[in-house]
């Protein structure tokens, strides 16, 4: 049989454990996602490296655990969710999953009622206690956020501020809040791991989301998944969106409250009886995942071209959109700390 012809997927290259992410076309017209995991390779200091402990957020065999997990599957297909089959084949680099094509509405294109229908599938997911495993991630939120390689020094200097790209785009106000932000991090964190928990998936976002013509919605990139914060999910779906350009920055409070009001209407469906305030509170202190970003940004506001999940971007447009969306994080942090 000849080998079936390979294209490369965008994906984030700088994870260590994802090596390639390909769609596979053989000679009968089939298709399917043939994704690499490759195992740890010596100490590193990267960020992005891959980890031999269970408990990381970046443990490289998470996902070889999340596609045998039958239980997972039909949990999620109860909900109206999608866990892709795939299968697996495990070696001396790591691992190859060989996946479900899905076919349907990427995320990257969904509109205000696919959103909320989204959330409030994963409402009906998370409102219910899920099997534990060793395998699954703990304490991503706060490892996730504050293991970035940050010129934190920027967030508060004055040069910085003035650069042409930031001067001219960002809001007022955005520097003084941040500010805020920074100093309460460790509250907000602290916050997040104390309110209810759930099975998240921990990289919601449109990216990883096709919703199928029979209207179910299929979950991609597993690698992250683990405990979490009820309403954690939510609180990364929607500003991820406005970040990456997939959703407009004039818009954010719309998609916010859709998919807040969807979400918490899940869980009522579902049974959960909890109080939707500290579902709430969860949604908006996640948004601490994005600490380091403001920084990173300045640090990069020099230079002559950008990019937005790995494309070209207008420079222009993706600092202006970006800095809507942190005063927005801003503001969010702000309501779940008073």
């Amino acid at each position: 049989m000849s080998e079936p012809q390979a294209t490369v997927l965008r994906h984030n290259p700088l994870n260590a454990v994802t090596e390639t992410v390909e769609r596979l076309t053989y000679t009968d017209g089939r298709t399917a996602i043939r994704k690499r995991l490759r195992r740890p390779v010596g100490a590193s200091g990267d960020p992005w490296a891959a980890s031999d402990d269970p408990r990381h957020w970046n443990y490289w065999r998470r996902e070889v655990e999340v596609y045998r997990d039958e239980t997972l599957r039909t949990d999620l297909a109860a909900a109206g969710l999608v866990l892709p089959e795939a299968d697996i084949a495990e070696d001396d680099i790591g691992a190859v999953l060989v996946m479900e094509d899905v076919v349907g509405l990427p995320g990257t294109e969904f509109g205000l009622t696919e959103h909320g229908e989204l959330a409030r599938a994963c409402g009906r997911w998370q409102a219910k206690p899920a099997e534990q495993h060793n395998w699954l991630s703990k304490g991503f939120l706060r490892d996730y956020s504050t293991t970035r390689q940050v010129p934190w020094e920027l967030a508060d200097d004055d040069d910085a501020w003035k650069q042409p790209l930031i001067a001219e785009t960002w809001p007022a106000g955005l520097r003084t809040a941040w500010r805020d932000l920074l100093a309460n991090r460790e509250h907000l964190l602290r916050l997040v791991e104390t309110l209810p928990r759930a099975r998240c998936h921990l990289d919601l976002w449109v990216s990883n989301v096709i919703q199928r013509p029979t209207g179910e919605f299929a979950l991609l990139d597993w690698a992250f998944t683990g405990d979490g914060a009820l309403g954690e999910d939510i609180g990364n779906h929607i500003p991820d969106a406005v970040f990456d350009l997939f959703w407009p920055a004039e818009q954010h409070a719309e998609l916010a409250d859709t998919c807040i009001t969807s979400y918490l209407a899940g869980l009522d469906e579902a049974g959960w009886r909890g109080d939707s305030d500290v579902v709430r509170r969860a949604v908006l202190a996640s948004g601490v995942k994005y600490a380091w970003l403001l920084p990173h940004l300045l640090g990069r506001a020099s230079l002559e071209s950008h990019q937005a999940y790995h494309q070209q971007a207008d420079s222009r447009h993706l600092y202006d959109q970006r800095g809507q969306a942190l005063a927005f994080v801003a503001d969010w942090c702000a309501q779940a700390l008073s």
